[in-house]
């Protein structure tokens, strides 16, 4: 496998197409892209190029927010953004929010986060659909390149029991999501009864070895996975997500 970093991006903008984007910068980097590769994009560049962008000076903030943000030591205009873009609150302690985005997704702060975003008070939202997302820069690369790759949207997620943060598909299109192992048998012939593996995390992941936070690289390519790329747009990273009645930790 290969995993190759797209340079030459500019600072992206809301209204941008971004699969254009990146096609001029595979173009002025000398790459060609293939049907077989998987483009993973920050999430940060496509809430950008969505407009998902807020200034923390229009926010106020209310009751709830404040009482929170008193609580955990934060900001209460964040909390109140974070609260708009939330299902259900986790865990709210030790000055950290966890929560159920409107998504589905349970991540620190609603995935809200201000890093590598221009203006000072400024932050970024979760794209409203990233499924969506994944696949409107797809159908754009096909346009620019004539190539389909499959599309990750990655984002950067804790993990409970494990220290640090890796990135996540929380969009994704053209790829199978999921590579369920279950019915199958492994080499000693022992039946497979819980084995699914994540692959369009394991792919976010592996992309994420390719740049780091200053690095000003939000697309990389992951080649040596075209097993796992399908031509329809698929279920998308919807299908990652763990149904509430099998949540053993609800």
């Amino acid at each position: 496998m290969e995993i190759v970093p797209v340079p030459g991006l500019p600072e992206v903008v809301e209204g941008d197409a971004l699969g254009a984007l990146i096609a001029s910068a595979l173009e002025g980097a000398g790459l060609r892209l293939r049907d077989d590769d998987v483009v993973c994009i920050s999430q940060k560049v496509v809430s950008k190029a969505e407009g998902m962008t807020r200034a923390l000076a229009e926010v106020e903030p209310g009751e709830e927010a404040a009482r929170l943000a008193a609580e955990l030591g934060k900001d209460p205009r964040l909390v109140e953004l974070i609260l708009s873009e939330t299902a259900r609150v986790v865990r709210a302690q030790r000055g950290v929010l966890i929560t159920e985005t409107n998504h589905g997704l349970v991540c620190a702060n609603a995935g809200i986060d201000s890093s590598n975003v221009p203006g000072e008070g400024t932050v970024t939202l979760l794209p409203v659909d990233p499924d969506a997302s994944a696949r409107r820069v797809r159908a754009e690369l096909a346009d620019a390149t004539g190539a389909r790759p499959a599309v990750i949207v990655a984002d950067s997620f804790g993990r409970p029991w494990r220290v640090g943060q890796t990135e996540v598909a929380i969009g994704c299109a053209g790829l199978e999501p999921v590579d369920d192992w279950r019915g199958s048998r492994d080499r000693d012939g022992r039946g497979l009864a819980a084995t699914a593996i994540a692959i369009a995390d394991e792919l976010a992941a592996a992309a994420d070895l390719a740049r780091d936070k200053s690095s000003g690289t939000p697309v990389v390519i992951v080649r040596g996975a075209g097993r796992h790329r399908i031509v329809a747009d698929g279920p998308g990273a919807a299908a990652l997500r763990r149904a509430a009645d099998a949540d053993l930790f609800r």
